[in-house]
Parts: structure tokens; sequence; C-alpha cells
């Protein structure tokens, strides 16, 4: 989907359940441990370019890269520096390699077709040096099952109000989002992927899981992975 709604009141309402500042500190220290400033790092998915404005004022040459165009606006109106790619991931295309990747915010479960997540990892791994750090997060089956769910969420800012509806479908392993701002309506799913299927495809790929670190506040609803090339 385009977000076209979506990207202009995106950031307000994620800020409303997400602590962006917290999130964004762990990242950037976390990468830290496997990147230095002046290296290139893929934001992946990167929406209206919240960690790539972080990275950069890190010092890093960040490039991002999203499916959505309206989310690219947003972020090149954050970023006017900053080089954007309106790519799908799966069909991820650079002229060059980079030193570090990100890819957060569960845009992962995103990507509701297995091929195209195995697709994703091998065009990734041509575009990264040798040991270059692989970071991104995943929303996990506790988080489908009992968080989202069948639940519906209301949000409101500046006289905006959405209502987040959500619908799993455990045999498919999938939670359909229905986005509804009133007089428009926006749809995509999530898929519920686990960290072993996850480190068989990365393997295929070229990339070593190093480890899993659950998200700060969110134990059982979000892990980061942390893999190399």
């Amino acid at each position: 989907m385009s977000y076209h709604t979506l990207a202009r009141y995106y950031d307000a309402f994620t800020q409303q359940n997400m602590d962006y500042k917290k999130r964004t500190e762990f990242i950037c220290a976390l990468l830290s441990c496997y990147a230095k400033p002046e290296d290139t790092v893929l934001d992946l998915a990167c929406g209206t370019g919240v960690y790539s404005h972080a990275l950069f004022a890190r010092g890093y040459d960040v490039i991002g890269v999203d499916a959505s165009a309206d989310m690219l606006a947003v972020a090149r109106e954050r970023n006017p520096q900053q080089l954007l790619l309106c790519q799908r991931l799966e069909q991820l295309d650079l002229y060059g390699t980079a030193q570090a990747a990100i890819c957060l915010t569960d845009s992962l479960n995103h990507i509701t077709n297995p091929v195209h997540v195995r697709r994703f990892f091998k065009r990734l791994a041509l575009f990264l040096e040798p040991g270059a750090p692989f970071i991104f997060d995943i929303n996990t089956l506790h988080k489908h099952e009992h968080v989202l769910a069948n639940h519906t969420f209301i949000y409101e800012h500046s006289g905006a109000t959405l209502a987040w509806h959500n619908r799993w479908l455990p045999e498919q392993r999938i939670t359909e989002i229905t986005l509804d701002f009133g007089d428009v309506t926006e749809q995509f799913c999530e898929r519920v992927y686990s960290v072993e299927e996850l480190t068989a495809w990365l393997g295929k790929a070229g990339f070593a899981v190093e480890r899993t670190i659950p998200a700060p506040g969110e134990e059982e609803e979000r892990l980061y992975i942390v893999c190399r090339k």
C-alpha cells in the first residue's frame, strides 16, 4: 500500500503508542557497537525518516529506502540532504555497497510473502560489505495473538481521528489491519515470522545471526535481531 493518508499523520499517531526517543537512542547505541560515524547505513523501509534523521545527526551517511512515495515525501522534508530511494525491499537495487543496514518498526512483518522475505535477504547481501551488520525488528506471535489480536485502537491528533482495526487469522499467521480515517480507509497486513525460520533464511542468504534482543519495555512483543554478512 502507499500509505497515502497515513503518511501525513504517521509520526503523530505512532508516538502515542511508541517511545520514539527511547527506541531511537537504543538503535543508535546498538549500531555504534558495529559501525562508526561516516559509514554508509541503509535505512530499509525508512518510512518518514525518523531513524535516518537520528543517524545522520550522529555522522552516518544514510540511504533511505521505502516503497511508499508518500512516506518518502515526509522523510525528504525531515532530511533534505539524504539520498532516498523508492523501492520495494525484495527489489533492492543500489550502485554500491554499505557498511550497515537497519530495518525497523516491524517493517519485515509487512512483507507477508515468505518468498519475498527470502528474496529481500538475498538482495540485501549483494549490497553489504563482508562483516556488515544487519539489524531489524519483528512483532512477535505474542503481540499478534494478545495485543493486536481482534482489537480496535482509537488515536486522535489535532482534530484527526484514526480507528485502527485488527483481524487475526491464526492459520495464516496474518493480522489484517484496517485504518479508518473517517472518509478514507487504508488496509495492509502483517505476518508473523519465527526467529528460527528467519535465521534459516538469513543463513541461506549469507548472514549469520549473532543475537536476539527484547525491545526495551516490550519484552514479549518485539524482538531485535542482529546478524552479520
